[in-house]
């Protein structure tokens, strides 16, 4: 995992990100900061907890489209690949694997779901 990461003014700048509580635009630096390499956080619930956040902070930023939730409890975020990009040599793979398989990228690097997999 990285210790570094970026974030967007195109993605947090916009009326849509601004409109969202002040715990739930905490709550994706958070995750931001604390996913992997492909943008996945095994623990969103448990980061939520430590940020002061809450799962209706969660649900918030899946309704919003910043986050898709796995059925396994893991989340990716939406516009990581926008966000971020590591050299090779620096890139290590995620280890969700199955939950990976379940998404497509869009031509501006926007990860959707492709298959049945979320819940929240």
């Amino acid at each position: 995992m990285a210790k570094r990461r970026m974030f967007s003014l195109d993605i947090v700048d916009t009326d849509k990100f601004l409109e969202l509580p002040p715990t739930t635009q905490a709550l994706y630096f958070h995750l931001g900061m604390r996913c992997d390499d492909d943008g996945f956080v095994g623990s969103p619930k448990k980061i939520a907890k430590i940020t002061g956040a809450g799962e209706v902070d969660l649900n918030l930023l899946c309704q919003a489209g910043y986050l898709i939730p796995f059925k396994s409890g893991v989340v990716v975020i939406t516009h990581f690949n926008m966000q971020n990009t590591l050299k090779n040599d620096r890139y290590k793979p995620t280890i969700y694997h199955e939950e990976k398989k379940m998404l497509d990228e869009t031509q501006s690097k926007q990860y959707i779901l492709i298959g049945d997999g979320h819940t929240y």
